[in-house]
């Protein structure tokens, strides 16, 4: 692939297809189905089980071994109960193959729906974000992030950091000299949603937040590597991902949405690369 980026319009099946017959291969999949009937979108989208495992499995074919794909997904209420589309997608993606790396919750700063003060439901206010492995092994070339303030930074622990193992046994662990600045952060994420910078391209009902899509950039991907988005929607994997020296393919069937997404990602493109 020698483009930077590559927009295609049309079904991600038919177009995946394509792109795994020419024996394109991606570092990182960073996307969010259409799940349930939570949205309206523009456009024709049939959506069911038997479409999500036709892209489940081309998914695994298009990824690296190693390479991770990251799958944000929510559930609708469906007669008073959750439908958990997402615990159903997530046991089909390791039955292909993909090992179930991460649940990481997408904590929202407000609910999509707030519920009424008699409402029998709390707000909800999270998704998950599957992170998902194909291959024995996660790659090793990557680095996670580590912003979680250590309030002993620069300290020694006072102590062995002893721990049990399953039999209930005490495992001697070695002191921590110097306490570091930060450690690794926990898998809950909070990001503010409906915040859009990008509004003159367009309208779009689930805008991703930028820093969401930077922090799994970072997390399980390295510069000049290639990410995916089957769903591009408003384009906002893409130009992140154009920012910070990865190249991008994106998918959309929607056209008015792809249209938006051409000119974001172009602006972006043309103007800072």
């Amino acid at each position: 692939m020698q483009e930077k980026c590559e927009l295609y319009l049309g079904n991600c099946v038919d177009v995946l297809s394509k792109l795994i017959n020419d024996g394109i291969q991606v570092d990182l999949t960073i996307t969010s189905p259409p799940y349930d009937n939570i949205l309206t979108y523009q456009g024709t989208c049939t959506w069911n089980f038997d479409i999500f495992k036709e892209i489940a499995n081309k998914l695994y074919q298009i990824t690296k071994d190693g390479c991770v794909v990251v799958w944000v997904v929510g559930d609708q209420i469906i007669n008073g109960s959750k439908s958990l589309t997402s615990f159903k997608q997530a046991l089909y993606f390791q039955e292909i193959g993909f090992k179930f790396h991460d649940d990481i919750i997408f904590e929202k700063n407000s609910p999509s729906f707030p519920p009424k003060r008699t409402s029998k439901r709390y707000g909800n206010i999270y998704e998950h974000m599957f992170v998902l492995v194909k291959g024995r092994n996660i790659r090793n070339d990557i680095t996670l992030i580590a912003d979680k303030p250590n309030k002993y930074a620069g300290l020694s622990s006072w102590g062995n950091c002893n721990h049990y193992d399953k039999n209930g046994n005490i495992i001697n662990g070695k002191k921590i000299e110097n306490i570091p600045d930060f450690s690794l952060r926990n898998n809950i994420w909070k990001y503010t949603v409906g915040c859009n910078k990008d509004k003159k391209f367009g309208k779009h009902p689930a805008v991703f937040p930028e820093q969401l899509v930077l922090d799994h950039l970072l997390s399980w991907s390295v510069e000049n590597d290639l990410v995916l988005d089957p769903f591009m929607g408003s384009g906002t994997t893409g130009k992140v991902s154009l920012l910070n020296n990865r190249k991008f393919i994106g998918i959309e069937l929607c056209d008015t949405y792809f249209n938006q997404a051409k000119e974001r990602i172009n602006f972006y493109k043309n103007t800072f690369l």
